[in-house]
């Protein structure tokens, strides 16, 4: 992956010109007392160096003569090493990470004019590290006050974070590699809940299982918080207690993925407790899912962004008019967002290093950005009817038969030159799959 870095960091280097970009590392974070969370490094910073430790920061200077890519790091402490893990120290981190140069962060202050002396222009994200923002903003307005003695410096700041918007919107072969390691293996957890979940097991029995092997097969762990919810616990959409016990009749809805080398799975799958759908639960499942096919078909290159999530809120609304749960004219109940009664959330976001990752979906024009090759996208559409769902005006009662089903279908699906792959294509979702007999 070191050329994979390299590469990244020539292409910001490019995208700046004559100017100079910082990027800091992600802070600790406590959980208690003087116990950290386990360390998660920011996406940009990691995106552009591969170094996993905090208290660092990047610097790309394409200007300077010598020094175009600068790492300011801890320095080797044994003391504070015994307590808190090993670094990689100033000669190390020179020597696996490929800078041209490398200094202790305590020398951040003394080094860093000379990388933003002959900047046109400084990229950096004012983020949470107050400390920082305000090193960094007290060299800019320093070198702006002198520029007319000099007649160089950085005469603006722009957010470092929008041009790497534009670039980890694509994957590379590199990245795609490590997804497709995450998908495979949260998609191995999936299908095993799917065998072992029986009524009277409770929802945690099952989130525990995928994350045994979430870990047992080389990932970072979940993604995210796993949410297993059965029963009226699916229309709570970041439902994370996971804490009731599953009953006959119940479907459950687990929404998990896990991170390898911080690439991230993100999978969604609903199917009964008991083994088999109620009428009502089928009827809505075969609308969830045929919403998601036709999400998926709408993902291809040229098509804009909001396409997919079109054609799944159309088919979604249609249906709900037929099932007599919405009533109305299509493109008006749409047009007034009615169907976010039971589809309050977008089809889907870009994946990758985050989550919900890295891509600006719009134009300076307003209009929608459309898909390219090596986009990462999911599709998930669903819906969710509150047990204590009650109509607004103009809108239907609805029959108690059809209150606290809550279903999702979720793919992690790849823009291809053809059109597009769904990369979890392993974790079955035909009807007939989910009720397969326990």
């Amino acid at each position: 992956m070191t050329t994979s870095y390299t590469h990244r960091r020539q292409r910001v280097m490019d995208l700046i010109g004559s100017g100079t970009a910082i990027f800091a590392s992600a802070p600790p974070v406590v959980m208690h007392n003087d116990v950290d969370y386990p360390f998660r490094q920011d996406s940009n910073f990691y995106y552009l160096t591969g170094f996993n430790e905090p208290g660092a920061v990047a610097v790309l200077a394409p200007h300077h003569d010598e020094h175009k890519f600068v790492l300011f790091v801890r320095p080797k402490d044994p003391e504070k090493e015994t307590w808190s893990g090993y670094r990689a120290g100033v000669e190390k981190a020179k020597e696996q990470f490929g800078a041209d140069e490398v200094y202790p962060i305590a020398e951040l202050d003394e080094h860093l004019p000379k990388y933003l002396e002959k900047a046109d222009r400084l990229y950096y994200h004012f983020g949470h590290d107050r400390a920082l923002n305000n090193k960094v903003m007290h060299h800019w307005q320093r070198l702006l006050a002198t520029y007319y003695k000099r007649g160089t410096g950085p005469v603006a700041i722009e957010d470092a974070t929008l041009m790497m918007q534009t670039l980890r919107r694509l994957k590379s072969p590199e990245e795609l590699d490590l997804l497709r390691r995450a998908i495979a293996i949260a998609a191995k957890a999936h299908n095993h809940a799917l065998e072992i979940t029986r009524p009277g097991r409770f929802e945690y029995e099952i989130q525990a299982e995928m994350e045994h092997i979430f870990r047992l097969e080389g990932s970072m762990g979940p993604a995210y918080t796993s949410i297993v919810a059965s029963g009226v616990n699916a229309c709570i959409l970041h439902y994370v207690e996971n804490n009731c016990q599953m009953q006959d009749g119940d479907l459950l809805l687990i929404d998990a993925g896990c991170a390898y080398d911080y690439y991230n799975a993100d999978i969604t799958r609903t199917f009964p407790v008991g083994g088999r759908f109620s009428d009502e639960q089928r009827i809505l499942y075969e609308l969830v899912l045929e919403a998601q096919l036709r999400a998926i078909d709408a993902v291809k290159p040229g098509a804009p962004f909001n396409q997919f999530h079109d054609a799944a809120t159309r088919t979604i609304t249609e249906g709900l008019v037929g099932l007599g749960l919405l009533a109305g004219n299509i493109d008006t109940l749409i047009e007034e967002k009615k169907h976010k009664a039971f589809f309050m959330h977008g089809t889907g976001h870009f994946l990758g290093l985050d989550v919900h990752d890295a891509g600006i979906l719009r134009n300076p024009d307003k209009t929608w950005k459309p898909f390219e090759v090596g986009n990462v996208v999911t599709v998930e559409p669903g819906i969710y009817i509150s047990p204590t769902y009650e109509p607004i005006e103009g809108q239907p009662q609805i029959d108690d038969r059809w209150r606290g089903i809550g279903i999702r279908i979720e793919d992690d699906v790849l823009v291809t030159e053809t059109g597009c792959e769904v990369l979890t294509a392993a974790v079955p979702k035909a009807l007939e799959d989910m009720e397969r007999s326990r």
